[in-house]
């Protein structure tokens, strides 16, 4: 599949863990792939750098439980092979589309990208995987289609947060299809060029650099393209707080926070915060899927 797009982060930048950089640099570079000025540096020496554990044990991931320790807990008991996406709705080739067929048609990178929770706190991951707009068009996308909705793998009895309220499940998210299909969108397979761990949202999650984190949807199931905006699981659960867009945008403070700045993972009690960058720091290349829009009222 073609590449589309090119990266200002580093090794130095994301959130590190000892063995994987003593290793030569995963694909970046020595594999062609052009990871080069993407957006607004950020030098190594602003962030506050992280362990592997701590990025694979501070997570929201409800489906296990609400506190941050939860997923990495209780998420053991996720199965996750065999693993299939249905794609449906406006699509040519709709079907089960089993998760190793997937992998074998696709290209799979390294995309080393900040992720921003809309909790106001922050770190650089280097995921692994394939743009999402790769996989919607080996589907095939009807005319018509304007929106694709996901939804969470929905199993109660490897889920024990499930068995509470905090959300209508299954997990449901959306994206507009000029988003879905922007180069910066990714399904993602690893960490590290490791397989995803199941409390980070394996096998196969979205990654959506420059909304908040809760876009991007772990565990993907379903995939259905539409000409409706689909109902995402935020914003039924209190849509006073929580948009359809949910861009990063240090202007729009959630009703309960700021949002101008962000806490760094790892950085420690006192670390110092620093200022939010609108879209992420992704404003370059996305700004113009919302030229027009009042982005103060698309929170």
């Amino acid at each position: 599949m073609a590449h589309r797009w090119t990266n200002d982060l580093t090794h130095a930048d994301a959130t590190p863990e000892a063995a994987f950089l003593n290793r030569r640099h995963f694909m970046a570079g020595a594999m062609g792939l052009g990871l080069a000025a993407m957006a607004r540096p950020v030098a190594a020496e602003e962030l506050e750098l992280n362990s592997w554990e701590e990025i694979t044990n501070y997570n929201n991931y409800y489906e296990f439980g609400t506190r941050k320790e939860d997923p990495a807990k209780y998420a053991h008991r996720l199965t996750t092979e065999p693993w299939s996406v249905k794609i449906d709705g406006l699509v040519e080739r709709p079907g089960d589309y089993d998760f190793k067929d997937i992998l074998s048609e696709m290209t799979i990178e390294e995309r080393i990208y900040r992720f921003r929770c809309v909790e106001a706190w922050s770190m650089v991951v280097p995921w692994n995987g394939f743009e999402l707009a790769d996989l919607l068009n080996m589907a095939g996308v009807k005319e018509g289609a304007k929106y694709v909705a996901f939804e969470t793998l929905y199993r109660p009895e490897e889920m024990p947060g499930t068995q509470f309220p905090v959300l209508q499940w299954p997990y449901r998210e959306g994206l507009r299809l000029d988003e879905a299909m922007h180069p910066l969108t990714l399904m993602a397979t690893g960490i590290y060029g490791k397989p995803i761990p199941n409390q980070n949202g394996a096998p196969l999650r979205l990654v959506v650099p420059w909304k908040y984190g809760f876009k991007s949807i772990k565990s993907i199931v379903r995939i259905t393209l539409t000409d409706k905006e689909p109902p995402t699981s935020w914003n039924m659960a209190n849509a006073g707080e929580y948009g359809f867009y949910s861009n990063v945008n240090p202007n729009v403070d959630h009703p309960r926070w700021s949002q101008t700045s962000e806490r760094r993972l790892g950085g420690g009690l006192f670390a110092k915060r620093q200022p939010t960058l609108m879209f992420n720091g992704y404003e370059k290349e996305v700004a113009g899927l919302y030229e027009g829009m009042d982005l103060s009222k698309y929170y």
